[in-house]
């Protein structure tokens, strides 16, 4: 179910960097995309993480999201603007 729901999230959010710009996207995306990765490589026990394997990913996953989602926005804004676009047409 993790690698399923992260996979999804993904998606979604690649699509929404894409659709409207919204700066976290374009690290929250890739980043769940790679902890889908590690689910499987852990469920596969490929990735040893320990016994509190699923514990660690968890805190990966909600640590790693968040600091990302408020560090790329305090840093670049709430929205990248798209290449060649002035910010002004954005607001049209």
């Amino acid at each position: 179910m993790w690698t399923g729901a992260l996979l999804w999230k993904s998606v979604a959010c690649l699509a929404n960097a894409a659709r409207c710009g919204r700066t976290h996207c374009y690290f929250t995306g890739p980043f769940f995309l790679l902890m889908a990765v590690g689910t499987v490589l852990h469920s596969l026990q490929i990735l040893d993480l320990g016994t509190n394997g699923w514990s660690w990913l968890g805190l990966m996953i909600v640590g790693g999201t968040g600091i990302l989602w408020v560090f790329t926005e305090k840093v670049w804004g709430k929205f990248l603007h798209p290449k060649g676009k002035p910010e002004n047409l954005l607001s049209s």
